[in-house]
């Protein structure tokens, strides 16, 4: 594992550390898939929850697959221990809806929450989401609404909420829920020369009512150019 400590710090301090009572929501999104977002959305959301002492909860927008968690279960020495499952959803709300809606025994409709579940890592000050795809049944399919709901409610519980997005070449996910957050980082890989497709996605983000907040350069096998850069024109 690359150790991303020092760069979480700098973005920490780069993005303003949110204001008492201001809770943040912050997502992270690559053009491409393979640019390591996942692995920089859950350093951050454990940089902020250790090292800055704030309440986290981390959302997996890739419902299907659920990789924060599965990454966080995997490495319990780093992370730490994965608690009891629990509801994800304060109020009842989601950032999705299932369709066509499943039946129960009674003849009640399941809501989309109870799709959503939240654990807590190694403790309580931060918390990874996880889809129940096990819940599923027969063509019932997931779609992300355009919604602020969720993301306010969550508000009341965390002090910053990272939202991790699958890449915008497999999913509009990320676009989707964009106008819904305070803050969005596009990630790169650092040894990724080609920046055409994050100025693409940029236009694209800021075109849906998004606010991007800068480009990521992840360092994979080599130094960075940057931690933080400005907008590409």
């Amino acid at each position: 594992m690359v150790d991303l400590n020092g760069e979480m710090g700098e973005l920490w301090a780069s993005l303003g550390a949110p204001a008492p009572g201001r809770p943040r929501v912050v997502q992270f999104i690559a053009a491409r898939r393979g640019e390591g977002t996942s692995t920089v959305a859950r350093e951050f959301a454990r940089f902020a929850a250790r090292r800055a002492g704030r309440k986290v909860w981390l959302v997996d927008l890739d419902l299907f697959a659920s990789p924060q968690a599965a990454a966080i279960a995997a490495d319990p020495e780093h992370y730490g221990e994965l608690g009891t499952a629990v509801s994800a959803s304060p109020d009842g709300s989601a950032f999705f809806t299932v369709q066509p809606p499943q039946q129960a025994p009674d003849g009640s409709t399941w809501p989309d929450a109870r799709y959503l579940v939240a654990h807590a890592v190694g403790g309580q000050r931060w918390w990874v989401t996880r889809f129940r795809n096990d819940a599923l049944r027969g063509r019932q399919a997931v779609h992300i609404v355009p919604s602020g709901d969720y993301w306010n409610a969550l508000r009341k519980y965390a002090d910053i909420i990272v939202v991790d997005a699958p890449a915008a070449d497999r999913s509009q996910a990320g676009l989707t829920v964009a106008p819904f957050m305070d803050q969005t980082i596009l990630v790169v890989a650092a040894d990724q020369p080609d920046v055409r497709a994050p100025s693409l996605l940029r236009d694209a983000i800021n075109g849906a009512g998004g606010r991007c907040a800068g480009l990521f350069f992840n360092r994979a096998q080599i130094q960075p150019p940057g931690f933080l850069k400005a907008i590409l024109p």
